[in-house]
């Protein structure tokens, strides 16, 4: 008697790129979200300074709603706070434990891996976006404006801080990426338009931030959600330098070991 084979025979190989793709996209989203940590600088703070200098008058944020004015630069901050800083505490200590070199000898290419990341930092921005934009309604925001222009303007975003975290994330030691990218976090907060408008800073100085990812986003989000502005194509155009920068660089220098 003989028994048939093929229906049960085990078939060895990787799964389809894409569905790999998606299920590292899937763990990393899941790891961030389950990271109190992370939670706490990508969610809870950019809410509760949303809330707060909304609420209470100690920042002067020119004529108008201070909702209005605070908003564009919190979602900003939002944005810098998932693709920057959160990737690149993260994947620092992922590089340091050994974490990123054996899942690059996985069959996930390398750019599958960065890609499964990218994915699980945007699908992190969705739901902060979601929920800085209720909490700004509760407060009564009323923005104006092309939405095109705000996603362009926030994928562009995207990129740039994403290029910037894995740079550091990849150059650097994992305790000097913590230290590094906490640091930059609060002097951009500070220094970046986020809370303080660029114009109270010396005109020199507003120069130099002006040019700095963070003061574009939040300058463009401001022209367009605030002020009903066209495309603000200068402020893109200081993004997308900055994603072609440091995206390359990071491709360049990121080191796996």
């Amino acid at each position: 008697m003989t028994t048939a084979t093929g229906t049960y025979t085990p078939k060895p190989g990787p799964a389809p790129l894409p569905r790999m793709i998606a299920a590292q996209a899937v763990l990393e989203t899941r790891m961030l979200l389950r990271n109190g940590e992370q939670l706490l600088l990508t969610v809870v703070i950019p809410t509760l300074l949303l809330a707060l200098f909304s609420s209470v008058d100690i920042v002067d944020t020119g004529a108008g709603r201070a909702v209005d004015f605070l908003t564009p630069g919190v979602l900003a901050l939002a944005v810098m706070s998932t693709a920057f800083t959160g990737q690149a505490i993260a994947t620092g200590f992922e590089r340091r434990y050994g974490v990123l070199k054996r899942l690059a000898s996985s069959p996930l290419p390398r750019w599958g891996l960065m890609t499964a990341k990218t994915a699980s930092v945007l699908v992190t921005e969705v739901l902060q976006i979601v929920l800085l934009t209720v909490v700004a309604f509760a407060l009564g925001w009323s923005p104006h404006g092309d939405p095109l222009a705000v996603l362009l303007l926030l994928v562009l975003g995207t990129a740039a801080f994403s290029g910037l975290g894995l740079l550091m994330a990849g150059t650097l030691k994992a305790e000097a990426t913590l230290a590094a990218a906490n640091l930059v976090f609060l002097l951009l907060l500070v220094g970046g338009g986020v809370i303080v408008p660029l114009d109270k800073f010396p005109s020199g100085v507003q120069e130099v931030l002006g040019l700095l990812p963070i003061s574009a986003l939040s300058d463009g989000l401001r022209a367009v959600l605030q002020h009903g502005a066209a495309t603000p194509w200068g402020d893109l155009g200081i993004l997308a330098v900055w994603a072609v920068v440091g995206l390359a660089a990071a491709g360049r220098f990121f080191r796996w070991e």
